[in-house]
């Protein structure tokens, strides 16, 4: 893992915002950009909070009203929460989660994915900034290639609707990590 920076505003304050509305500890598992550029230094801009899970439920539905795009959080910030439900995680991700700011917030907890977990939900999407986000990473971590096919295959092909598209994908993302170790 690389070196954690320093939270940024407007992220400070939208999560210290969060962190108050909370009245119990909330887990949000993140995913995406922000991940990659708090945690692994990527040097882009990103305007959300992907998340896949927020719990409790009802701290899922009292955010719901007040970080999401358009509500009075964005509309202070300009960044919002934005709770993903088409990417697929692998299989057990959670027990590879790591919070991203231990000690930062009251009750608010975000646990990033596992760089591995996180370059392989941006697979069935794999538009130009996903690919750029994984090779990136790849670079960072650096990633153990085979890991990342091994991982692949146990926890994240078998619950694809096209698995032999994400193989496909697979391999040219690997082939692309390949030559930018080549050079």
């Amino acid at each position: 893992m690389c070196p954690r920076k320093a939270m940024p505003e407007p992220w400070r304050s939208f999560l210290n915002e969060l962190d108050r509305i909370a009245t119990s500890t909330v887990r949000l598992d993140c995913i995406g950009g922000f991940v990659v550029t708090m945690l692994y230094g990527l040097s882009r801009p990103t305007a959300d909070v992907d998340v896949l899970e927020i719990a409790p439920r009802a701290a899922a539905d009292a955010f719901s009203q007040v970080a999401m795009l358009g509500g009075p959080l964005f509309q202070k910030y300009g960044v919002y929460l934005d709770r993903v439900t088409v990417a697929q995680p692998p299989y057990e991700y959670e027990s590879r989660l790591q919070e991203m700011f231990p000690g930062a917030f009251q009750n608010l907890r975000l646990m990033a994915l596992d760089p591995y977990d996180l370059a392989l939900t941006k697979l069935e999407r794999n538009i130009e900034r996903d690919r750029s986000d994984v090779r990136y990473l790849a670079r960072a971590v650096p990633f153990d290639l085979e890991l990342l096919r091994d991982r692949y295959q146990q926890e994240l092909r078998p619950y694809l609707g096209n698995p032999n598209r994400e193989d496909l994908t697979l391999q040219l993302w690997i082939e692309a990590i390949e030559e930018d170790r080549a050079v």
